[in-house]
């Protein structure tokens, strides 16, 4: 399956689907359309927000700042903006990781 970005001037919006309390988190690859990341946080009080955040901005190398959680803060499905990345970097990300 083909990961579905949206690529604009501030970066690339990908749709995520989380899986809270896993054993480690991980990039498990793509499904969907969607990037499927498991978290080793539970879903509560924001804390698989902000592992998320912590875990793709530290995988993609940028400031936690340049991820941003756009859509769905209470469900499994996520929208996340990624400030100054390209389409070609996120998808070599995807590769590079999931692989």
């Amino acid at each position: 399956m083909t990961l579905v970005l949206t690529e604009h001037d501030a970066g690339v919006d990908v749709d995520v689907r989380v899986a809270p309390r896993s054993s480690r988190a991980a990039l498990l690859g793509v499904h969907d359309g969607s990037l499927k990341i498991a978290l080793t946080a539970p879903p509560v009080d924001g804390e698989a927000n902000d592992a998320l955040v912590r875990f793709v901005a530290k995988s993609l190398g940028i400031p936690r700042a340049n991820v941003l959680l756009l859509r769905g803060e209470r469900s499994r499905q996520k929208t996340l903006r990624l400030l100054g990345l390209t389409r070609a970097i996120v998808d070599a990300w995807v590769a590079a990781t999931s692989s």
